[in-house]
């Protein structure tokens, strides 16, 4: 029978990995406890690590429904739950394991999907929300410029095809001459 306080573990455990937007497992040992509080500063203020026990959280995580992090659960375990911007987190620990080579990035899981250590490696690696959105706005002006740009240019290039043909029909005979079914009556 299992014990409350373990039954409390594994639903609060539970409810971060549903509420959480990614959720990344690490291997601490070798890390002092100075070097935890300051990888906990690096996260960023949306993003929660815990030291974990690792029958807890595999129960935890097949109950929100994540079943391929069964695999990583292996030696010391911590998780970092991220509620905001998983790019900015990843950035964190990515740039904390530089300087911290016992910290190492097992995997995880973002919006149910999971990823290789790796792929968060790869998703550090990417510019900021903020950023991404300032380049699509970007082009999104820019596409907007050239089809207004397109637009324009066909009535201007209608008027002038226009004038080109009344200035040849002036030249070959005058504008007064009159139009062939005119000539027929």
């Amino acid at each position: 029978m299992a014990r409350p306080d373990k039954a409390a573990a594994v639903a609060e455990l539970a409810d971060q990995f549903r509420s959480s937007n990614a959720a990344v497992l690490t291997e601490y040992r070798g890390l002092t406890v100075a070097q935890l509080k300051q990888l906990r500063r690096s996260l960023g203020e949306n993003a929660q690590y815990a030291v974990v026990k690792n029958t807890l959280t595999k129960i935890a995580a097949n109950e929100a429904g994540i079943d391929t992090l069964d695999d990583l659960f292996a030696g010391p375990t911590a998780v970092a739950f991220v509620t905001g911007d998983p790019v900015e987190s990843a950035k964190g620990l990515r740039d904390f394991a530089k300087d911290n080579p016992n910290l190492i990035i097992k995997g995880g899981v973002l919006d149910g999907k999971a990823l290789s250590a790796d792929e968060f490696k790869k998703l550090a690696d990417l510019e900021s929300r903020e950023v991404l959105l300032a380049k699509l706005a970007g082009a999104m002006k820019g596409k907007q410029t050239q089809a207004a740009q397109l637009f324009q240019a066909l009535p201007s290039k209608f008027v002038r095809t226009a004038e080109a043909l009344r200035a040849k029909r002036e030249e070959q005979g005058g504008a007064g001459t009159p139009a062939p079914a005119e000539a027929a009556e």
